[in-house]
């Protein structure tokens, strides 16, 4: 957690923040999902103090009816000023949005600039948060996929650290894993190379892809790539091969198949001893298994000199439809400044997407890892994320229960992705 001192000292310095603006009354909505409003309150009450003119409502959704809600809204003309988007979100409701003002009328100094955002916010989000040096969201953390692990395994079997790279992790999936002469598992090394009983299984083959040079998408979007080829290897072929493998009874690194409990569950019952998750995951995992002794680490990398990790993240924006969208950006140029996001981070625990805040959570025990991770950490283009997940667990299934080669299977999944991206 960042500091109480250096949060007091922040505050303390953004009592001078206060952008220009007329003394006209604003009314701003903020509609988001799995932040509660007890996570904005302190930072909310703080930029209302400043700006009596302002008043700010968060509203709270569930997952599942988020999305459907917001552009249900928009099409009935009740859309919220300021609404959260996923990291993939852009391509599919960049029409919604007004990006930021570089220049506003009657006001000399830009309100945040491209040089800004680069400099202040590390490198993922200007992938997804940026289109044609126009500013479309402003992040206020960065997560990051981590590696999961079982203490208690890990020390019964003399297993001293987790593992760094792949070719270890291959090794220590070896050694843990238990099944009889029927391949019935009853200790799981990990839980790896299924689809739908993996929690974010589809981040995970994203991430071995993106780790092993695929492009997955073309340089115009216009169309998938998954056919990179390096001195005569289909880098995606390898990717989902490894990934595959894992659940494949003739490999020596089978460790996981469809009859496994669900990731987070099989984990949090010790039955098996590595997963891969993100940091929101350390509160549930203690609340649900309090003895539960585990630790996290980093991902495994192909190449420990050129790390990639995999981010996913929702970031505030402003809807093209606000009748206060000059306000709503003031806002969230507060709300992602340092002094408007520490009470966010320190009431989420969620890691920091500022680059001048990543120090204050290296040394954190749960968040040290995810806070370096940000600054290796990658994304892809996604013209429609929840379609294209659908496609990639398919891709593994088709492989896994053999219904098509490795190479059917990604031509088929590289057809289906291109499908969509024409389609818009």
């Amino acid at each position: 957690m960042v500091g109480v001192i250096l949060l007091v000292m922040i505050i303390f310095l953004g009592r001078g923040f206060t952008p220009p603006g007329g003394n006209e009354r604003s009314d701003l909505t903020f509609w988001g999902v799995f932040d509660s409003p007890e996570n904005f309150r302190a930072s909310i009450d703080a930029y209302q103090n400043q700006n009596p003119n302002i008043r700010i409502n968060y509203r709270q959704f569930s997952f599942e009816d988020y999305e459907k809600s917001l552009v249900n809204a928009f099409a009935s003309g009740t859309g919220p000023d300021i609404f959260l988007i996923h990291n993939t979100w852009l391509p599919k409701h960049q029409t919604r949005i007004a990006p930021l003002p570089q220049q506003i009328p009657g006001e000399d100094t830009p309100l945040f600039t491209l040089k800004d955002f680069k400099d202040q916010f590390v490198d993922v989000t200007g992938e997804d948060l940026l289109v044609n040096s126009e500013i479309y969201g402003l992040p206020i953390y960065v997560d990051t996929l981590g590696l999961y692990y079982n203490k208690d395994i890990f020390n019964s079997l003399g297993i001293a650290k987790p593992p760094q790279t792949w070719n270890e992790f291959n090794n220590t999936v070896e050694k843990i894993t238990t099944s009889d002469d029927n391949n019935n598992i009853s200790r799981s090394g990990a839980a790896i190379g299924t689809a739908r009983n993996i929690n974010r299984s589809t981040d995970i083959l994203s991430l071995l892809m993106i780790q092993s040079g695929v492009p997955m998408v073309n340089d115009d979007y216009t169309s998938a790539d998954l056919s990179k080829y390096l001195e005569g290897q289909d880098l995606a072929h390898i990717a989902l091969e490894y990934y595959t493998d894992f659940a494949n009874p003739a490999k020596r690194v089978y460790t996981w198949n469809n009859a496994q409990h669900f990731s987070i569950d099989a984990f949090q019952e010790g039955i098996t001893a590595m997963m891969f998750n993100y940091s929101h995951q350390i509160p549930l995992l203690r609340s649900k298994a309090p003895r539960l002794n585990f630790g996290i680490a980093s991902m495994p990398q192909l190449n420990q000199a050129q790390s990639a990790n995999y981010a996913s993240y929702w970031a505030p924006t402003v809807s093209k439809f606000s009748k206060n969208s000059t306000a709503a950006w003031r806002f969230l140029v507060y709300l992602s400044s340092a002094p408007g996001v520490v009470p966010y981070i320190n009431s989420t625990n969620h890691p920091v997407a500022r680059r001048d805040l990543i120090d204050q959570q290296t040394t954190d025990p749960d968040l040290g890892v995810f806070a370096k991770q940000t600054l290796s950490a990658k994304s892809w283009y996604q013209i429609d994320n929840l379609a294209i997940e659908n496609i990639l667990a398919d891709l593994i299934d088709d492989v896994n229960f053999g219904r098509q080669s490795i190479a059917e299977a990604l031509r088929a999944a590289e057809n289906k992705i291109t499908l969509l991206m024409q389609r818009q």
